[in-house]
Order: structure tokens, then sequence, then C-alpha cells
């Protein structure tokens, strides 16, 4: 079996994956490494599995809002509406005004804008009543983190969107339609997903994942002394997991993965796998706190519910 988190951006760039192999001994990390070509990176990682299960999580949103998705006519759940997308649809068009907006093409701003009200004419635009209506209920504030990006809003630092729209038209899409590719939680739950062959795709959060996990960063993970302070916390982490380290990522842990502010992309990647293997090892639900819809999805290992949802 092998586990993966791959930290996803629209850049390429800052994709960045570290991988586990389960062996008789327990789990094996190499050093995380950019993720490269897209259209190989599901064959190299079941390679990387000798044909074995492959669990994979990304941090990017896997699912749509609930009261858009109740618009959508002939779809009997989120991934048979992925199978019908192909890469030249709307659907994959950033907007760049707001009268570009429709139900077929719901991502906007394609550029900076200035003014209030933007989020509000978006929500109209895809006939939703109000900004709340484009939150999933995953998106939601939780007693112990704050409210995610809203998917379809693609401008700021808080957003999402952008890093969603690439995963899904280049890597989940063509995966699902070479029928390669199961989608949690909509397909079932992790562990019964994880089989011979075929690749789970989950969606993860690093921030969720390290609560998860009980570490705790000090400062900023963008800061190397804050990523390097938690090393030893990190390796109790991994041996509580039966998961032992490359030397060259034990290096890059024990020294905060280097200097670089952009270093928080691997160290990202390292924290969600851990949080996959965590999940795979019946530490955390591999199934959502709630009866599954067909639409929404849910972030990996989360049991908190949204505070307005209690």
């Amino acid at each position: 079996m092998l586990a993966a988190h791959a930290d996803w951006s629209v850049d390429p760039r800052k994709r960045w994956v570290t991988a586990a192999v389960k062996t008789a001994h327990g789990w094996h990390l190499d050093a995380p490494r950019p993720v490269g070509d897209v259209a190989t990176f599901l064959d190299r990682l079941t390679a990387a599995a000798g044909g074995g299960a492959v669990a994979l999580g990304i941090d990017c949103p896997i699912g749509l809002p609930a009261a858009y998705a109740a618009q959508l006519q002939g779809f009997a759940d989120f991934p048979a509406f992925l199978r019908r997308l192909t890469p030249d649809v709307a659907f994959f068009s950033v907007a760049r005004t707001i009268d570009e907006v429709s139900p077929a093409r719901p991502f906007y701003p394609a550029g900076s804008i200035s003014g209030a009200g933007h989020k509000l004419a978006l929500a109209k635009a895809l006939n939703l009543p109000d900004t709340a209506s484009l939150s999933r209920l995953v998106d939601l504030r939780t007693a112990n983190r704050p409210a995610g990006g809203q998917l379809f809003w693609t401008l700021g630092a808080n957003q999402c969107g952008k890093a969603g729209l690439a995963a899904w038209r280049d890597l989940i899409v063509p995966g699902l339609t070479q029928g390669r590719v199961k989608l949690w939680p909509f397909d079932g739950a992790l562990r019964d997903l994880v089989q011979p062959g075929q690749i789970a795709i989950a969606e993860t959060y690093p921030a969720e994942a390290l609560r998860q996990l009980g570490l705790k960063l000090l400062g900023s993970k963008q800061n190397q002394a804050s990523r390097a302070a938690i090393a030893h916390n990190i390796f109790s982490v991994m041996r509580q997991l039966d998961a032992k380290t490359s030397d060259d990522l034990r290096l890059q842990i024990e020294a905060g993965f280097g200097p670089k502010k952009s270093a928080e992309d691997p160290f990202d990647s390292l924290i969600g796998v851990l949080g996959v293997i965590n999940v795979l090892s019946g530490n955390r639900p591999d199934t959502t706190p709630f009866p599954a819809d067909k639409w929404q999805g849910w972030v990996l290992g989360q049991t908190d519910l949204p505070t307005s949802a209690k």
C-alpha cells in the first residue's frame, strides 16, 4: 500500500508530494518532492505502490456547495458530475467579469477587483440566496479553526478555488474517466476504497491534520525556526504510527525544511501524509461524522462539526 499527500496549488512550483510505502515493518517515508508532470502523476504513484493500493490526500476542495448542487440536473452525485466534464468546458474558465458568471461558469474573479459586494453579486449570479450559500458545510468555522475559503471565489490569500479547478481538471477528472480513481467520501469509507490497483483520493487540510496528530506550531509555518521547533514532536508521532524516514527526510525535518518561506509546501505535504496514515491506521474515522451527502464532501479525519451546525 502507498499513502501520499500532495500539497496542491495552481502554481506547479508549489505542488509537493510526500509518499509512504507500507511494508511488513511499518511505513517508510521518502523526502517530499515536486509533483512534476500531472499527466503522469497517478501512473507514478501506482508504480511506486507496486500495483498495490494508493491512498492520496490532496489539499484542495473536493465537492460542491449544496445550494449550487441542488440546481444540477441529471447527475447522481459529485463524481458523476465530474465524469461529464471535459477540460475545455466553461466550468473550468474563471470569469473575468460578473456578467460572465453563470451556473455553467461559476468561478470568479480571474483578476483583482475593487469595491464591496462582489461575493453577494457572485451568489446572485449563481442563483443562490446569499454569500453563506457559497460555502460547503466543511468550509464553515468550527470550535478549533476559522472558516475556510469558499470554492467559487478565486481572489485573496484564503481562496482555494483555483487550486481546486486545477486539480479537478488535470488530475481527478482524467483519473475518473480512466476508471482508476475513487473519491472519498462519495464512493465509501477510505479503508474500503483502498484496494489493489485503485487510487482513493480524499480532501485533506494540513492545518487540520496537525491538530489531529496533536502537533502545534508556535509560530508561522513559513518560518524555518517554527517548523524545526516541532521536529522532536513529529518524530514522536511517526514512532506512534510505526513510520520511519529516509535519511534525507530526517535531516529535512530537523532543519525545518530549510530557510525559504516556500518550504511550507513540502512541510505541509509531510504533515498531510502523516494525517492520511493516521486515518488508515484506525486512529481517526475514515467516514464523515454524519451520513455523507452526494455533493459537498468533507475533510479526511475531521470530526468537528461547524459551530453553526451544532
